[in-house]
C-alpha cells in the first residue's frame, strides 16, 4: 500500500493528513472547514486526485470507556460516505487521546488552531500505519 489520507472528522472542521505505507510516516496536511455540518466535498475530492490514496482512514471518536457517542455515529457515517464516492478501502482507527496528543504537539510547534485538526489527523494515521499492516 502506497499513499494513504486520514481524517479527523468533526462537524466544524476536518483534519486532513497523508501517509506513506512504505516509510510507515504520516504528516499533517491541512484543515477543511465543513459547511452548514457539511464535508467540504469539493476539497475533499480535489486531495483525493491529488494525492491517489490506496485507502482512507477514519477516526473514531469515542467515550473514554470504549462506548460510542454521537460523534462516533457521525464519524462512521462519514466514513460510509467517503467509501461510497470514492470506492476506496476505509479503515477506523479508534481516536481516543488523539485531541489531547494534538494539542501537546501544537504547543510545541506553535501551530494555530487550524493546525490542530490535521495534527490529530496525523496521530491517527500515524496510529493506523503503526498497528495495522500495509
Amino acid at each position: 500500500m502506497q499513499t494513504l489520507l486520514g481524517f479527523d472528522y468533526g462537524q466544524k472542521r476536518i483534519g486532513i493528513a497523508v501517509g506513506q505505507g512504505i516509510t510507515r510516516t504520516a504528516t499533517a496536511l491541512c484543515t477543511l472547514d465543513a459547511r452548514e455540518g457539511m464535508p467540504d466535498w469539493e476539497r475533499i475530492s480535489a486531495l483525493v486526485d491529488e494525492w491517489r490514496p490506496a485507502a482512507l482512514v477514519i477516526g473514531l471518536p469515542r467515550h473514554a470507556d470504549g462506548t460510542d457517542s454521537t460523534m462516533t455515529r457521525a464519524a462512521r457515517a462519514f466514513a460510509q460516505q467517503l467509501e461510497g464516492r470514492y470506492r476506496l478501502p476505509v479503515h477506523l482507527m479508534d481516536e481516543r487521546l488523539s485531541s489531547q496528543a494534538a494539542a501537546a504537539l501544537q504547543q510545541e510547534d506553535h501551530q494555530g488552531r487550524a493546525g490542530l485538526d490535521a495534527i490529530a489527523a496525523r496521530i491517527i494515521l500515524q496510529d493506523w500505519l503503526d498497528t495495522e499492516h500495509t
